[in-house]
């Protein structure tokens, strides 16, 4: 029941009445409190939002601009993301290098007792024997060509690099010397007659050098290396070859103008192996080792390019796959990069036409590679 007004109170105050809101369901999970729903009615407090929301741009009723600011697109952030892409292409490759490195380094290990002794590539001097192998593979159309074993070393190169050591000596297929259990032959012989363990014995046998580690060049993959790298610049005389016959018999024909040319993998590969030269009659085995250091360091500047760069992980499959080694993942990335830091030495080459080498020839070219 209403009371009676009272008619002594004076006219104009108003008559009102105190209700107590029930609070909402989500105030009470999230702690809210009374006081925080009445500011909220009054419009002087925190506004409830919906999860996910944006907050909506324009004036609120404090009269205040609501806007998100962004950081403006500055150079610096600019050549921070092309840096960080960069370090995470230069990553990826790596990993896929030392993945192809562990696969391929099983293939190489018959000579193991005979290596090591020397500490990581890319801060002690290693001697690293790289031989290529004549081996064709099971399609080869080449008539005559040898297709099981290892065949016989159609080049062999000696590399002393790593702690400051940087020097080749290249020794001529045709030389003649005294192969461990096998009587004197020509030194290419020790890899077809005992694979790489014989061909390690009989090398260090003759120039007295210690090999640390061997690579062992594989004309199968090696095309598919140099068509990696996008093909190579070689710069030398006119070459005009017919390897096995050539095309007609089934081998390969190469044909290439004097100055520089841009070649790929086959072309690279049968001008490695060429040995008569259609367009210099004169030209000999040790010809053909100097022309084989040319493309080394080709593919060396090849490397050191931008376009390489773009191929990177692609090269780093393949380089596994056509170097075989018995070195580990890391200790193969420590030869390359102690080789790209190195730079390109002159080459010693030991050899005659005969196949018949001085001691005292012999002895000068190996002082000469140990002290470079």
């Amino acid at each position: 029941m209403t009371p009676p007004e009272d008619p002594e109170e004076p006219e104009g105050r108003p008559d009102y009445r105190v209700y107590r809101s029930r609070r909402g369901l989500f105030a009470r999970r999230r702690g809210g409190d009374d006081r925080d729903d009445l500011s909220r009615l009054r419009g002087d407090g925190p506004q409830p939002s919906t999860a996910g929301e944006r907050p909506k741009r324009g004036k609120d009723r404090g009269g205040t601009l609501g806007k998100r600011r962004r950081k403006p697109l500055s150079g610096g952030r600019i050549v921070g993301w092309i840096l960080l892409a960069a370090l995470a292409w230069i990553v990826l490759s790596v990993l896929v290098f030392l993945v192809s490195a562990q696969i391929q380094q099983g293939k190489v290990s018959d000579a193991n007792q005979y290596l090591g002794g020397a500490g990581y590539p890319l801060t002690s001097p290693n001697n690293v024997l790289v031989l290529g192998s004549d081996v064709r593979p099971a399609s080869s159309l080449e008539p005559g060509a040898q297709k099981t074993g290892n065949g016989r070393s159609d080049s062999i190169m000696l590399m002393r690099v790593g702690g400051g050591a940087n020097s080749r000596l290249s020794i001529a297929r045709d030389t003649i010397v005294d192969i461990p259990g096998a009587g004197r032959q020509k030194i290419n012989a020790a890899y077809a007659i005992g694979g790489t363990a014989l061909a390690v014995r009989t090398i260090e046998q003759y120039t007295h050098v210690d090999i640390n580690h061997v690579v062992i060049v594989s004309f199968d993959d090696f095309p598919n290396l140099i068509d990696a790298m996008g093909g190579i610049t070689y710069q030398g005389g006119c070459v005009v070859s017919r390897i096995n016959g050539g095309f007609k018999n089934g081998g390969y024909t190469l044909r290439l103008p004097a100055g520089k040319t841009h070649i790929d993998g086959k072309q690279a590969l049968a001008l490695a192996r060429t040995r008569k030269n259609a367009c210099n009659h004169r030209e000999d085995d040790l010809t053909r080792a100097r022309r084989q250091q040319k493309i080394v360091s080709a593919m060396k500047r090849r490397l050191l390019s931008p376009m390489a760069f773009v191929r990177l992980p692609l090269i780093s499959w393949n380089v596994p796959k056509a170097l075989r080694s018995d070195m580990s993942g890391p200790t193969l990335l420590g030869l390359f990069g102690a080789l790209a830091f190195a730079g390109t030495p002159h080459t010693e080459i030991l050899g005659t036409l005969s196949g018949q080498v001085p001691d005292s020839l012999r002895q000068a070219r190996v002082r000469r590679f140990l002290a470079g």
